[in-house]
C-alpha cells in the first residue's frame, strides 16, 4: 500500500516584507548595504541613503540586476536640508515608507584627554542628531502605514557599547547610550500608534567602521579582538534585522543584543 504524502510548501522566511517600502540610511556600505540587499532580496522597495553617490548607484544598480527594486538617494545625515530633500525624493519615487533602519553611524575612539572636539561633534551629528533628522522626516510615514492597517517598523542601530564602557571609547558609547534611550523613549510615543520601534545592539562586528579608526593602537586592539573573538558579520546583522521586521504586526522585538558567541 503506497502512501501520497502531501507536503505543504515552507514560505520563504521573510516573505511578509515583500511589497513593503523601506529606507535605509548608511546603506554605502556595512550594517547599511547589507540590510538594504536582504530586504531587497525579499520584495521590499528599498531608498538608499548616504553620502557616497556611486556605491549607492552601484548598489541600486545591483539590486536591480537581481530582480529588486532600489533607488540610490545620496544625502549628508548631518544637513538637515540635506534630509528634507532626499525625503521629497523618496516620497516622489516611492510615495509612504512604512520600515526605516537608521544604520549610518561613524566610530571614532581616542583618549577623552586629547581633546578631539572636532571627531566629538562629528559623531554626535551623525550618530544621533543624524538619526534624529531622519525619524523627523519619515515618522509621520509610519504612523500612515500603521494607521491604514499596515506594518510600521523603526530600526535604531546602537551599540553593545551603549551599556559596557570600553576605555577610549567614551564619547562613541555616549551616542549610542544616548540612541539605546531614544529608541526606548520612542516606542512610549509611537507603540500607541502601532508602530514599532527596535533598537539593535551588535558586538564587535566587521564593518567599515573599524576603518575609521586613526589611532594605532586601538586598530591594532581592535584587530585583536577579531583574531580571539571572530567577530560578527554585516550579513548576521542584516538578518536579525529582516527577521524583526517580518514578524506579525503585534509582535516589537524592542531590543536586540547580537554578540559573537565568544565575546558573550
Amino acid at each position: 500500500m503506497t502512501t501520497t504524502q502531501h507536503l505543504v510548501p515552507t514560505p520563504a522566511p521573510y516573505a511578509a516584507l515583500s511589497g513593503r517600502t523601506a529606507l535605509i540610511t548608511g546603506a554605502a556600505s556595512g550594517m547599511g548595504e547589507a540590510t538594504a540587499r536582504l530586504l531587497a532580496a525579499n520584495g521590499a522597495r528599498v531608498a538608499l541613503v548616504a553620502r557616497r553617490a556611486d556605491r549607492l548607484g552601484a548598489l541600486a544598480e545591483r539590486i536591480g540586476a537581481d530582480g529588486g527594486s532600489a533607488l540610490a538617494v545620496p544625502a549628508d545625515l548631518t544637513d538637515h536640508a540635506s534630509v528634507d530633500a532626499a525625503a521629497e525624493r523618496v516620497h516622489a519615487a516611492y510615495g509612504t515608507v512604512d520600515l526605516v533602519v537608521n544604520a549610518a553611524g561613524v566610530m571614532l575612539p581616542n583618549p577623552i584627554a586629547d581633546g578631539r572636539a572636532d571627531e566629538w561633534h562629528r559623531m554626535l551629528d551623525t550618530n544621533v542628531t543624524g538619526a534624529l533628522r531622519v525619524i523627523r522626516a519619515f515618522v509621520p510615514d509610519l504612523v500612515a502605514a500603521a494607521g491604514a492597517g499596515g506594518t510600521a517598523d523603526l530600526v535604531n542601530i546602537s551599540s553593545i557599547g551603549a551599556h559596557v564602557p570600553f576605555p577610549n571609547y567614551a564619547v562613541y558609547g555616549a551616542t549610542k547610550a544616548a540612541l539605546t534611550y531614544l529608541s526606548q523613549s520612542l516606542r512610549t510615543e509611537l507603540g500607541p500608534h502601532d508602530v514599532r520601534v527596535t533598537n539593535v545592539e551588535p558586538g564587535l562586528t566587521d564593518t567599515e567602521l573599524v576603518s575609521h579608526v586613526d589611532n594605532a593602537d586601538l586598530s591594532a586592539q581592535l584587530d585583536g579582538m577579531f583574531d580571539a573573538l571572530a567577530g560578527l558579520t554585516a550579513d548576521d546583522i542584516a538578518d536579525l534585522i529582516a527577521y524583526t521586521t517580518s514578524r506579525p504586526r503585534r509582535v516589537n522585538l524592542r531590543q536586540v543584543i547580537a554578540l559573537p558567541t565568544r565575546q558573550a
